[in-house]
């Protein structure tokens, strides 16, 4: 692999071009990260995002979700997530000053549900910043004690079983806010628990429950996809439980296009992970599921059009309806995005 096409890189990623699929279908992208300060991931903001988005598809909007960006430096540790939300809410502003290119509607930042009830005043102040956009919380749970993952979730435990996290969740679901949550294939079980207990709360699965695949678990694709089609199913059943469809390309997935000397096509993408999809639309209904782009964690491994074409090949065999639930009206439901307001921001009063 020479110098220049490292992974990531714009000239790795373009060394697969497609012609753009279905090219009109109205498309939100409900989960995307931004870093005004380089991590592993490169720098990615509002440019970065709009070649991305701009690249082919019809995408319309998208949703930000949080990723530890410009934390506030000072003050209490329990508000500085607000300095993300204050962040994005300005990227958003000027998103929208460009009718031709997606706009970012909406924001899920983070706040320590461990916080219990005293979450409110962390998640009253995210709903100031947001400018309107504020829809609601990550606090992701993944753990992996092995040492051998990319990406293991900064080594805290699982909070989902405690029950100061717990009540936090009640009081984000009072408040008329979702939850989101990323966490690895081992802790899909204690996410049931937690959807179970705290059935009032809109909850939204990342990434499939991630279903790891490299470091300790890269011999044990099978066996890992035979415990989580039982735990998806299982899952699925609580109805407050949507599911996100993307994330599995990256890393720590262990499909190894990263190190590959050029990135997948879609139709490579397809055939290693239509099973994933495929397994969970049929448990949660397409109603229920929307496709996301996790990027730029997932531009290590793919570009953006090329995904995007492969979630359309994934989703062809579906009516026109499920695919449009999929692709947008999913997103739209969650996330509230026809509730979006540009003037004030109100203050949700609790039920």
């Amino acid at each position: 692999m020479s110098a220049n096409l490292e992974p990531k890189s714009s000239a790795w990623l373009d060394q697969v071009q497609e012609e753009i699929i279905d090219p009109s279908r109205r498309i939100i992208d409900p989960h995307h990260h931004l870093w005004s300060e380089p991590l592993m991931f490169g720098r990615y903001e509002l440019a970065d995002l709009w070649a991305d988005t701009g690249s082919g598809h019809n995408i319309e909007k998208t949703v930000f979700i949080d990723c530890h960006a410009n934390y506030r430096s000072d003050g209490p540790g329990r508000l500085k997530p607000i300095g993300e939300t204050e962040y994005v809410a300005e990227v958003a502003a000027a998103s929208r000053d460009n009718l031709e290119q997606a706009t970012i509607a909406a924001i899920v930042s983070h706040a320590n549900l461990l916080l219990g009830d005293e979450v409110e005043e962390v998640l009253l102040a995210h709903e100031q910043a947001g400018q309107g956009l504020f829809r609601g919380i990550r606090h992701a749970g993944p753990y992996d004690d092995t040492g051998t993952l990319a990406n293991a979730g900064g080594g805290r435990p699982c909070p989902y079983h405690e029950e100061a996290f717990r009540q936090g969740v009640r009081r984000l679901a009072a408040l008329g806010y979702s939850y989101d949550t990323w966490h690895f294939h081992m802790q899909n079980s204690a996410f049931l628990s937690l959807a179970q207990a705290v059935p009032e709360a809109t909850m939204v699965l990342d990434h499939f429950g991630t279903p790891l695949g490299a470091g300790a678990y890269a011999d044990k694709r099978e066996e890992i996809f035979a415990q989580w089609r039982k735990d998806i199913a299982a899952i699925a059943e609580c109805p407050n439980v949507y599911a996100k469809l993307g994330g599995l390309a990256m890393i720590d997935n262990g499909f190894g296009w990263d190190a590959q000397s050029r990135p997948p096509t879609s139709d490579e993408f397809v055939a290693a992970q239509r099973r994933y999809y495929e397994h969970a639309i049929e448990c949660f209904g397409p109603e229920r599921c929307m496709f996301e782009s996790n990027f730029p964690v997932d531009r290590l491994s793919i570009s953006y059009p090329v995904l995007w074409n492969g979630l359309k090949k994934i989703a062809a065999q579906y009516s026109a309806d499920e695919q449009d639930a999929m692709f947008y009206g999913t997103a739209a439901k969650v996330y509230k995005l026809s509730l979006i307001h540009i003037s004030e921001p109100t203050r949700r009063r609790g039920i």
